[in-house]
């Protein structure tokens, strides 16, 4: 019982600080749009996306394991904690 109370506390949407995710959101919006709908066919929608999901692909662009030439240079400086707030942020939109 005790590690799946700790995994519970360790989940991303636990730990990420969803206003600290949209304060960071301002530059995502020009491509995927302010409420996380992509206002350009071939962008993504990120609103409502798994928070999971959302971090695994932020860390690939930052990685380069990833490759997009916009995408890449958005994420290089991104941390950790910003990534799983930005996760945080547009997994709750709807």
């Amino acid at each position: 019982m005790v590690p799946v109370m700790l995994a519970a506390i360790a989940s991303s949407s636990m730990a990420a600080d969803i206003a600290a995710g949209k304060s960071r959101s301002a530059q995502c919006a020009a491509c995927h749009g302010p409420d996380g709908h992509a206002v350009m066919p071939q962008t993504p929608n990120l609103a409502g996306q798994d928070e999971d999901y959302l971090v695994a692909q932020l860390k690939a662009f930052r990685s380069g394991e990833r490759q997009n030439e916009t995408m890449s240079v958005i994420a290089k400086p991104l941390s950790d904690v910003e990534i799983a707030n930005l996760a945080a942020y547009f997994h709750s939109l709807k």
